[in-house]
């Protein structure tokens, strides 16, 4: 079974992050510009909170808010929901679904690894699952 520090070891450990005090115009900005829905909030190397386009829709656009006059802490999620690397895959899209939440940060000792997204982790299950069709394919053909 397929764990996060697998995921992390083949799509990279790359951090974005956006600290509290900064506005929400430059975290939509930064989104766009890396092609993501999530950003960290890191105050230095601590994890404060996460920040996502529907952070963004929900608590700006549709209450009429200024993104460059608001900052990130009005708007973010916290406690963030993390996750560590010996997760399982399995687990993690657990969480996605109960928790309802796209982005889990990965932390290993207090410290940010990684961030996992939901498309990575359905990205690694069709992979496992195609796999192991195969697998039995050639067992049956045998």
């Amino acid at each position: 079974m397929l764990q996060v520090k697998h995921l992390l070891a083949e799509k990279g450990d790359r951090i974005i992050a956006i600290g509290p005090d900064d506005p929400v115009l430059a975290a939509v900005r930064m989104m766009a510009d890396h092609y993501i829905g999530a950003l960290l909030v890191m105050r230095d190397d601590e994890l404060v909170g996460i920040v996502s386009e529907r952070d963004y829709a929900r608590k700006i656009i549709l209450q009429n808010r200024s993104s460059a006059e608001t900052p990130v802490r009005d708007i973010m999620s916290s406690p963030v929901i993390t996750v560590q690397p010996d997760d399982t895959t399995d687990a993690c899209m657990r969480i996605c679904t109960e928790r309802r939440v796209r982005h889990l940060p990965v932390v290993d000792g207090g410290r940010v690894v990684g961030v996992v997204s939901i498309g990575d982790l359905v990205k690694a299950v069709i992979s496992e699952q195609s796999q192991q069709i195969e697998q039995l394919q050639r067992y049956i053909a045998g």
